[in-house]
């Protein structure tokens, strides 16, 4: 975002959400072999133990009506203006005036000293603690956190699972990080009412350790990867919404030529959105429970199809063609400036995607199409990583949840306004429909400490500037809620998975980069899954099947 330029409304934490939503989940480095095999107990599973039941769920029920209301389904609360009157949600400070250490992914460049930055001051003197933020760049993340997990130097909170996925990460959290049940497992999380604003299912997807809670989770929305279209560029060429998979590929044919191209395809994990696809041809959502075992994507012959179905838009010139090279910035770059027509994104991109195309073109949110297998949609697993606690007195626990809880003050409250946008008059002003339009100042300190990143509200459907827009996607969650699929493996552990998931994500992308750009053919699948099977995809699903047990008692 250009400083010089504001969007309305687009915020430090808006912009974290963004990113983190369509960003791919990376492979850490092997740093964390001191957590086991140094005595203790090292099992992470649920199976044979007392399920801490889940925080009881309880709306908060002040704040502003909303525009669109939503639903307990997953339908975002939606507001078409800034509300005019914000509510005091928290009665005092949740500090005591000690030093608490945060440390967290950020996305933006590193914040200007505590002596120099304004927001950092508010933000500290509202919560009634010293605070020391380490944040630390994407980049670096993977590494700098491997490091501290593999020594006893701990942040007093610990933002963690989102961006990267760490090998025993479980075993980790479970040695040296508190346990929360006693403070949040069923009535108990009524002690903080905006942690028990988080919908269950952001919680089920963070998932317990050995039957126990140890982390909160930072909440999202409900609607995973989703396909961005250029609505123009795709209506010009006959595409029907929610039509039939033969009317998609007719249409991105017709809407492909030697400048412009109906879609790109993203590197890393999900290469050619391959992932979006199998769903709408019947497959999991990447696992599924049934009858007591755990079925993959991969092996479903929906898959099969769906490659197939990727190779005809291959062949039909379809995708951009350096898709398997862009980075995610110039892919995106791409699709703003009207070059390509689709991209597969995480859905809270949409904000992002409505301010960078600056009005060149309808940004809209594809309805699935239908392949044969009826209509299905990616569901998220309701939280982008969580953050844990390092072990500590009870009454110390107690006044860090309480800061938490702070930083989860929903949207319409006065604490929710300063975490977004910082101060008014020095961080954003207001426009004529109340929107907060964040300074040049606020740009620079807002974005820089991510304290979203370490607990936050449920998010709401609120796209400053952009009435119609949301609009139209409140009414295409409406839609796309009753056709949302659940990945059945958040929330369990599986040993394999932890230690293996990279590697296996990694044979997946190769070999659907290979089949769907020509090198291979689709008949070659057998064998690339088959490979993937021993390496540890079929011993992953037995871990699941087991895990999974537990949780049916």
């Amino acid at each position: 975002m250009s400083a010089s330029a504001p969007s309305p409304g687009f915020s430090r934490r808006t912009l974290l959400r963004a990113i983190g939503a369509g960003s791919a989940v990376i492979a850490a480095p092997a740093l964390l072999t001191a957590c086991s095999g140094d005595g203790g107990d090292t099992s992470v599973g649920n199976k044979g133990t007392k399920l801490a039941p889940w925080p009881t769920y309880t709306p908060i029920t002040k704040g502003p009506e909303p525009d669109l209301p939503g639903s307990t389904e997953g339908v975002q609360d939606g507001f078409l203006n800034y509300p005019s009157d914000t509510y005091q949600a928290t009665d005092d400070k949740p500090g005591d005036g000690s030093e608490v250490h945060v440390m967290a992914v950020t996305y933006g460049t590193a914040p200007s000293p505590y002596e120099n930055n304004k927001f950092w001051q508010a933000v500290q003197g509202a919560l009634g603690v010293k605070i020391k933020f380490s944040a630390v760049p994407v980049a670096d993340f993977p590494k700098k956190i491997a490091t501290v997990m593999a020594g006893d130097d701990l942040p007093d909170i610990l933002d963690i699972g989102g961006i990267a996925s760490f090998p025993r990460e479980a075993e980790f959290v479970k040695k040296k990080m508190a346990d929360l049940s006693e403070f949040l497992s069923g009535d108990a999380a009524k002690d903080y009412p905006h942690l028990a604003n988080i919908p269950t299912y952001a919680w089920e997807g963070m998932g317990r350790i050995s039957g126990r809670i140890y982390g909160v989770p930072v909440a999202r929305p409900a609607f995973g990867d989703t396909l961005f279209i250029n609505a123009d560029m795709y209506k010009a060429a006959g595409y029907q919404d929610g039509g039939s998979a033969d009317n998609f590929i007719q249409s991105a044919i017709k809407a492909s030529n030697a400048k412009h191209f109906a879609l790109g395809a993203y590197t890393g994990s999900n290469p050619f959105g391959h992932r979006t696809h199998a769903i709408q041809h019947g497959t999991p959502n990447l696992w599924e429970y049934k009858d007591g075992t755990f079925a993959d994507m991969y092996g479903h012959e929906g898959f099969k199809e769906t490659l197939d179905f990727l190779v005809r838009l291959h062949k039909g010139k379809t995708f951009h063609p350096d898709s398997t090279s862009l980075s995610v910035p110039d892919l995106k770059a791409q699709y703003f400036n009207g070059t390509v027509g689709g991209v597969v994104d995480g859905f809270m991109a949409l904000q992002a995607n409505l301010r960078d195309s600056k009005g060149a073109f309808e940004v809209a949110a594809a309805m699935p199409y239908d392949a044969g297998a009826g209509q299905h949609a990616m569901r998220n697993r309701g939280c982008f990583g969580y953050s844990v606690l390092k072990k500590a007195p009870k009454k110390r626990i107690q006044m860090l949840l309480r800061v938490m809880d702070f930083l989860a003050s929903p949207f319409g409250s006065k604490e929710f306004e300063l975490l977004e946008y910082g101060v008014e008059g020095t961080h954003f002003k207001r426009d004529k429909d109340n929107n907060p339009i964040l300074t040049e100042l606020g740009i620079t300190e807002t974005q820089a400490l991510p304290f979203g990143r370490i607990c936050d509200a449920p998010p709401v459907l609120y796209l400053p500037g952009f009435a119609e827009a949301a609009k139209a996607n409140h009414a295409w969650q409406q839609k796309t809620v009753p056709l949302l699929k659940r990945n059945d493996q958040w929330g369990l552990q599986s040993a394999t998975f932890t230690s293996k998931g990279a590697s296996l994500d990694q044979i997946v992308a190769d070999g659907v980069t290979a089949i769907v750009t020509g090198r291979q053919k689709v008949s070659d699948w057998d064998a690339i899954y088959s490979k993937w099977q021993q390496s540890g995809g079929r011993k992953a699903a037995e871990e699941f099947a087991e895990e999974r047990s537990a949780l049916d008692k």
